[in-house]
This record gives C-alpha cells, structure tokens and sequence, in this order.
C-alpha cells in the first residue's frame, strides 16, 4: 500500500490534470467525476483518500465492498460509492442497499431484478448501461446493434438510467470506441459517459467523459485480490 503523503500527491496530481482536459474539452473541472477504484485495496487507503477529499470509490464486488465501506460511509456522510463490476442478480438487493451508482447494467434479465430490488428497498442508485463497445466475448455489455433497444427496455421499466459505460478492448486506440459510446448515448438524451481508466482517462475526457474511473494512478499496483 502506498503510504499517505504517496496517495494525497496522486490525487492531487491527478485533479490538476482532469481539471486542465475538462478546460480543452470546453467544460469545467467539475463536470468531469474521479472515481477512485479501491477494489483489492484495504480500508487504510480508502481512509487515505478519503483525508485527502476524495469522496467518490468505486470497487467490483459486492461482497468486498461491503467488508470495507459501511463503518466509512457511516463517518463520511458525503462518501458515493459505485459498483463498476459485474452485478449477479442474487446480489441486486445488497448493492441497492450499499451502492450510489450502478455501472455495469447490461442485461435485460439484470434489469428487471433491479427494477423489482428498487421497488423492494425504496432506493433508486443512478444506473450506467455498459456498452460492449469492441463486441469481446470475454466481456460484459450489451452490444452496440442492441443497445436502442436495451436502452428503451430499461426506460420501460423506469430504471433510473443516467448514462452509459465501456471498457475498450486493450492495446487498441480508445478514441474510437469512446465516441462510439458518445454517440449512441447522445441520440438518446443521456449525458452522461463512464469512461476512462488510469491509462486512457485523458483521451476519454477529451471524448465527452463525465466519470472516470482510476485506481493504479491513485492507491499504486494492486494487491492480489480474493479468490472467487
């Protein structure tokens, strides 16, 4: 874990860079959300984050997050917290109860167990639709061809779908795929873009980035995570 003073000088660098790209890309720096991606690191660098005002983390279990945040979010009352993992739907009810935001949106049978988990619990996370934007396999996402479609089906169902989300193939040019993303949520009225991790987060801003989501940059190498 990197030490304290290690992990407030990364933010701090980092908030002067996506405060400089949002300007280029003709925003303002606060249109442009840092999520600090603390999945597979402990509480103590969360809490080192946290001294250094960072209040938005995201992580990629359900199960793990819930081990590390309660007692955080209990003391930081401004602390958000977003699921950018997949979501198995025997888990729709505790992330609606843990989460703020939902990125990882990305099949009809998902929706319709958080659309009933909303209606259970009385809360309503914003939720991201992710986009397969390279039609990987291996990887989560609606399809592009599929996505009006989704996109309309999870409106149907009044979830409160605020934007869209991808993940790029690797070693290929992000750009592409991030207007890609830009476009589809744009003839659909949705502002909003999580896109854009510790190596691709300034092409993604100056792609229309409204999240963005960093945890090597910030908390350093991460540690081996649990074993499923």
């Amino acid at each position: 874990m990197l030490s304290g003073s290690s992990i407030a000088h990364n933010l701090e660098a980092l908030r002067t860079r996506v405060a400089a790209l949002a300007r280029e890309s003709g925003r303002q720096p606060d249109d442009v959300a840092l999520i600090a991606v603390s999945k597979t690191h402990p509480a103590e660098a969360i809490s080192e984050a946290l001294a250094a005002g960072q209040r938005e983390f995201g992580e990629n279990r359900v199960q793990e997050a819930a081990a590390k945040f309660p007692p955080l979010k209990a003391e930081f009352f401004d602390l958000r917290l977003h699921l950018i993992g997949p979501l198995q739907t025997n888990k729709a009810v505790e992330a609606m109860r843990l989460f703020d935001v939902i990125h990882s949106l990305d099949r009809p049978k998902l929706a319709e167990v958080l659309a009933g988990a909303m209606a259970k619990i009385g809360r309503r996370p914003d939720c991201f639709i992710q986009v397969n934007t390279g039609g990987e396999p291996q990887k989560a996402g609606v399809l592009p061809d599929a996505a009006d479609t989704f996109i309309a089906r999870c409106r149907d169902l009044r979830l409160p779908v605020v934007g869209l989300m991808c993940i790029p193939p690797l070693d290929v040019p992000p750009a592409p795929h991030f207007n890609l993303l830009r476009d589809i949520a744009s003839r659909h009225g949705l502002t909003r873009l999580s896109m854009g991790m510790s190596g691709d987060f300034e092409t993604a801003i100056l792609s229309g980035a409204t999240e963005i989501r960093v945890g090597t940059a910030i908390f350093g190498q991460r540690p081996p995570g649990p074993t499923r």
